[in-house]
């Protein structure tokens, strides 16, 4: 597994992905999985690995982002480890089950898919779309139900939850910091599984590449990891200094051309 001219793109995308991560607290997979489509197709990975590929690295990435910013909220007393605990169960059957769905889903359908639910992401972020708190939490077998939904959305487009999570919570009165934080907490076991779903989906397809397990590539792997932790405190520390309503607008504007040309690629070929 020698060093070769691609890693320099994973480790840029690293640093681009996990700087915008902590600046605005968008997740990386939503600016990870269209690159990582077209460097991968560049580099000759079979068109019918690209997606699944990308979407099962991008998971892998989310464990390591996942534990550090959940130490940061818990730190903070700002998860609710009884939600966590109740969302749980339904979290890891739903993200396993989505892994499952995207293995026997075509790169076209899950790249389109993908630009969908992107661009609904997009515009809740260029107009701050928030749902206003108007009934309680409902019990654990509710939260579990849910948190099925959220899982098998989350595995489809290799994303931590946050986007669906937090909004949810908040409809449900939650106190936005916390929910928040609890969010961060339940990114956890939606990566854990989904990595668990995308390497053992993967395992048995033939012609991935030599450095792949599953469909998860180990070199991108090591490069976003390294690269985004080196970024995202520095974004951290800008959000407070920039103008993010502004940029979080720009960001949105950026994920809609990066979705719109992942598709295209894939719908070209």
């Amino acid at each position: 597994m020698a060093p070769d001219l691609w890693w320099f793109a994973y480790g840029t995308l690293g640093l681009v992905s996990g700087f915008m991560a902590g600046l605005l607290g968008v997740g990386g997979g939503a600016i990870m999985v269209p690159v990582l489509a077209m460097v991968f197709t560049a580099s000759g990975v079979p068109h019918e690995h690209v997606l699944h590929l990308a979407l099962g690295t991008s998971m892998a990435t989310i464990i390591f982002t996942a534990v550090s910013s959940l130490r940061t909220h818990h730190a903070h007393g700002a998860v609710m480890w009884d939600v966590v605990r109740a969302f749980a169960p339904g979290i890891v059957a739903g993200t396993l089950i989505g892994t499952v769905i995207a293995a026997h889903v075509s790169t076209r359908g899950l790249a389109v898919f993908f630009a969908c639910f992107i661009s609904l992401i997009a515009i809740q972020m260029a107009f701050n779309l928030k749902p206003a708190g108007s009934r309680p939490l409902p019990g654990a077998l509710g939260l579990a139900g849910v948190g099925s939904g959220i899982g098998v959305v989350s595995a489809l487009a290799a994303v931590g939850g946050g986007a669906m999570t937090v909004p949810y919570l908040t409809w449900c009165s939650v106190p936005v910091q916390r929910a928040i934080g609890t969010s961060a907490a339940v990114g956890l076991p939606i990566a854990l599984a989904g990595t668990v779903g995308y390497f053992w989906n993967g395992w048995s397809q033939e012609g991935l590449p030599a450095a792949a397990v599953g469909f998860v590539y180990l070199p991108a792997l090591l490069c976003l990891v390294v690269t985004s932790m080196l970024t995202a405190p520095i974004g951290a520390r800008l959000a407070h200094r920039l103008p993010v309503t502004t940029l979080k607008r720009a960001f949105a504007a950026l994920l809609v051309v990066l979705a719109g040309r992942m598709l295209w690629n894939v719908l070209s070929v």
